[in-house]
């Protein structure tokens, strides 16, 4: 079966959900997603999304820095100074399609501070972002009429020339993609998707680590397809590690505990109960991810232990729980 659309979008997280959103109004739109809607990365992040808000003590200046100096310079400058001075008016259109951050007594956004940032920026919802984020998006791309919802559908191959016979290679100029196959496994029919834009939001690889805090969707089949397509495939060698999760062997996903946690106060320690940070870089636990989580694997090896502790015991108990409910 042909089924035309005017915008396809595979993947369900919150980049293709925001784009699905963002272009509603511009035509009709097929939102396809290989498991449930509330299954993409996005649920999982808990600590929050940086912005500058605090224009008192804070600027894009700054944020971008602190940007170029955890990506150790090799960041895109470009894409990062979009990033960041866009960031506030993404924050404002999460919220009108109904994100809810925390704000403090005075009604201000309650900002945390996060591990490579020089001031407290990160706008968070309890310790589950990711989960209000992915289920104020789930509900705005259910009600808009123009957004249809496809669960449980699998992409399998991106439609080009090839498909009608032209012969496509890498040094093919302006390749153009008609759609995607896409397979209902309920009654293993591939149908064809057609549509003006199509866009791949499908996310990573993590899953095919053993240890990962990402979802057991992230298989990177998106990644697949755009390179059977002739597309272009870049950064492939960067897979981050969220440097902490909880120790508990043979989980999959593990037990991710939020960076937010070590900018409230939490101490990386030895199984002795030694420090260890003050080793490896001068901003401690606070120091980007690919630093503390190097040190981490550096003093496990070293000592021949297989994890270490996250110390918030010098932390009030019950502020603790308030701040960390989850």
């Amino acid at each position: 079966m042909v089924k035309k659309f005017d915008f396809l979008v595979i993947g369900s997280g919150i980049a293709g959900m925001s784009f699905a959103l963002k272009v509603a109004h511009k035509g009709k739109v097929a939102l396809v997603c290989k498991s449930g809607l509330e299954e993409a990365n996005t649920y999982f992040a808990q600590g929050g999304v940086a912005s500058v808000t605090n224009l008192l003590v804070d600027n894009f200046e700054k944020h971008i820095e602190d940007t170029m100096i955890a990506g150790d310079w090799i960041s895109d400058r470009t894409a990062v100074e979009k990033v960041v001075r866009e960031a506030p008016a993404q924050i404002q259109e999460l919220i009108s399609w109904g994100v809810n951050f925390d704000k403090n007594e005075k009604g201000e956004f309650d900002l945390h501070r996060e591990g490579g940032h020089s001031e407290f920026r990160i706008l968070h919802h309890k310790d589950n972002t990711g989960a209000e984020i992915q289920d104020s998006l789930i509900r705005a791309v259910q009600q808009h009429p123009n957004i249809t919802v496809i669960e449980n559908h699998f992409a399998i191959e991106i439609l080009t020339q090839h498909h009608l016979g032209v012969t496509v290679t890498r040094q093919t100029p302006d390749i153009k993609c008609y759609g995607a196959y896409i397979l209902d496994p309920k009654t293993g029919k591939v149908d064809t998707y057609l549509a003006k834009v199509t866009l791949m939001a499908t996310g990573g690889v993590g899953a095919v680590y053993q240890t990962t805090t990402n979802p057991l969707v992230a298989t990177g089949d998106g990644i697949a397809m755009v390179y059977r397509a002739k597309g272009t495939v870049k950064d492939m060698e960067f897979v981050q590690f969220h440097p902490t999760a909880l120790y508990h062997p043979g989980d999959r996903p593990s037990f991710l505990i939020t960076e937010a946690m070590r900018g409230y106060g939490g101490v990386l320690r030895t199984m002795d109960g030694k420090e260890f940070m003050q080793k490896y870089d001068p901003r401690l636990s606070l120091a980007p991810r690919d630093i503390v989580a190097r040190a981490i694997d550096n003093e496990m090896k070293n000592r021949g232990d297989d994890h270490v502790y996250l110390d918030v015991t010098h932390k009030d108990p019950e502020e603790t729980k308030k701040h960390f409910p989850n």
